[in-house]
This record gives C-alpha cells, sequence and structure tokens, in this order.
C-alpha cells in the first residue's frame, strides 16, 4: 500500500506540476505559495503575458544565448521568474501573501528573495539550488535568505524530468 506524501512533497509535487508551462528555453521553474495548507497562487517563468514566449523568440536572452555568456545579460531577459508571477497572480486577485510559504523548483534567486520577503512570506522549500552568477555576492544573498522567519530548505526529492527543467543552451 503507498503512503501519503508529506504536506512538503505533496507541495512540491504541485510545483513541479505548474513547471509544465514555463516556456524559458533556459531554465524552467515553477512555484507555488502556500498559507494555511491551501494554495493561494501559482507561477512559472516565462515572458509577460500578451508578449511572445522564449520559444518563439519572445526574449533576447533566450533567443540569441551565443551573446550572452552565463550570468550575463538579466537586463534584456523579459522572462518573469515563477516566484515573482506567484506574488503577481495573488496581487492581481487581492489574496495577501503574508505568512505564506513558497515552494519553487528551483532556490530563489537575489531579486525574487527581495520580494518574497517584501510580501511578508516566511519559509521557502526548494528543489535545485541556485547560486549567485558572482561569487563576491554570494554571501551577501545568502545573509538576505536568512531573513525568512521560518528559513529557507531544500527539499531532497527526486526530480522527474530533472535534465528537462534544468537543462540550459548557454551550457555546452
Amino acid at each position: 500500500m503507498r503512503s501519503k506524501p508529506d504536506w512538503h512533497t505533496y507541495s512540491m509535487g504541485i510545483a513541479l506540476a505548474v513547471r509544465a508551462r514555463a516556456d524559458c528555453t533556459g531554465n524552467r521553474v515553477g512555484a507555488i505559495l502556500v498559507k494555511d495548507r491551501f494554495i493561494i497562487a501559482t507561477g512559472y517563468n516565462g515572458t509577460p503575458s500578451g508578449t511572445p514566449n522564449c520559444s518563439a523568440g519572445g526574449c533576447e536572452r533566450c533567443a540569441y544565448p551565443e551573446r550572452f555568456p552565463s550570468g550575463q545579460g538579466y537586463d534584456l531577459c523579459v522572462c518573469v521568474h515563477a516566484e515573482a508571477n506567484a506574488l503577481l497572480m495573488a496581487a492581481r486577485v487581492g489574496i495577501s501573501t503574508n505568512g505564506s510559504t513558497l515552494y519553487s523548483t528551483m532556490r530563489p534567486c537575489f531579486a525574487c528573495t527581495k520580494e518574497l520577503l517584501q510580501a511578508g512570506v516566511r519559509a521557502v522549500y526548494y528543489l535545485h539550488p541556485w547560486r549567485h552568477p558572482d561569487a563576491a555576492y554570494q554571501q551577501a544573498y545568502e545573509r538576505l535568505q536568512d531573513r525568512f522567519p521560518d528559513g529557507v530548505h531544500h527539499l531532497a526529492l527526486e526530480d522527474p524530468d530533472a535534465d528537462w527543467a534544468t537543462r540550459s543552451r548557454r551550457k555546452p
């Protein structure tokens, strides 16, 4: 008999399902915000609503990866990160994120970390690690992530689509 997954495994499984909608040609990420065990918002990374998707040339950085070494050209990337999209979805429909928990298939970047803290997210659970592309800023990133009242936690779960999810055209 199969046992029920714990709440963290269950929530990350849903974030993995949300990731299937991501259209970024680099990393594909899915995220959900949970409050009192209820999903209040979902998000995946991709271009803003009404603009061409990455796979259709909508993002300069994704369309021409050979022009942008790893960690560069983010100012030309028009993709909205999964975590930010989850926050924006909640805002669009008037749902408070204060006191919520984020489950993301990738550890939130520096910018998303700031936004999540400002929105009152208390804890983060992630599947795949993320490091700041400039090692000089990694310590500042980690200090910022230490500000989540209930912490940042890596979930050591198997990702059935790990190769697909973290494949980047910029890597050899």
